[in-house]
C-alpha cells in the first residue's frame, strides 16, 4: 500500500474559531486521534478532511463519515457523528456501554471535563474508517 494521505478541503479552524476555548481544544484533540487512527490502518490510505452538514467531517473510501462538532445547546459537549443508518453505534453501544454517553444511533457524546478514553475512542473511529469492509460482521469486527 502506498504512503497515508490527508486531503484536506477546508480551513477547520475557521469552522471552530467562534467556540469557546475549551471546545476548540477538545474537537483539535478527537482530529488528531482521527488522523492518527487513519495513518496506523491498513485500510485507509486517503482521508478527506471537508465540511459535511455544516460541520468538518473525515471520509475515507473503505469507511463511513466521522462528523465532529460543538453545539450551543450543549457547551460543556463535543461529539463525533456517525451515519445513523450504519451498525456503528449500536455495536459502539454493546462494546462500551459505560465508556461513552450516546445520541440516539448518531453520535458519540464526550464531556469536556473528563479525560478521553482514547483507546476506546481509537477503536471507534477505525471502526468507522473501514465500515464498509466490516459491516457484515457481528460486532464490526471489534471484538
Amino acid at each position: 500500500m502506498k504512503g497515508f494521505q490527508l486531503k484536506s478541503t477546508i480551513d477547520y479552524m475557521s469552522y471552530w474559531k467562534d467556540y469557546p476555548k475549551n471546545a476548540q481544544k477538545r474537537l483539535q484533540q478527537l482530529r488528531k486521534i482521527i488522523i492518527e487512527t487513519a495513518e496506523k490502518s491498513e485500510v485507509v490510505d486517503t482521508i478527506e478532511e471537508t465540511l459535511k452538514w455544516g460541520e468538518v467531517s473525515y471520509v475515507t473510501k473503505k469507511g463511513s463519515t466521522i462528523r465532529l462538532d460543538w453545539k450551543q445547546k450543549n457547551p460543556d459537549k463535543v461529539a463525533l457523528y456517525f451515519n445513523c443508518n450504519t451498525k456503528l453505534i449500536p455495536t459502539f453501544r454493546m462494546v462500551f456501554p459505560k465508556t461513552f454517553d450516546y445520541e440516539g444511533s448518531r453520535a458519540i457524546v464526550l464531556s469536556m471535563d473528563k479525560s478521553l478514553p482514547k483507546k476506546e475512542l481509537k477503536s471507534c473511529v477505525k471502526t468507522a474508517l473501514q465500515y464498509h469492509k466490516v459491516k457484515h460482521l457481528t460486532d464490526l469486527g471489534m471484538n
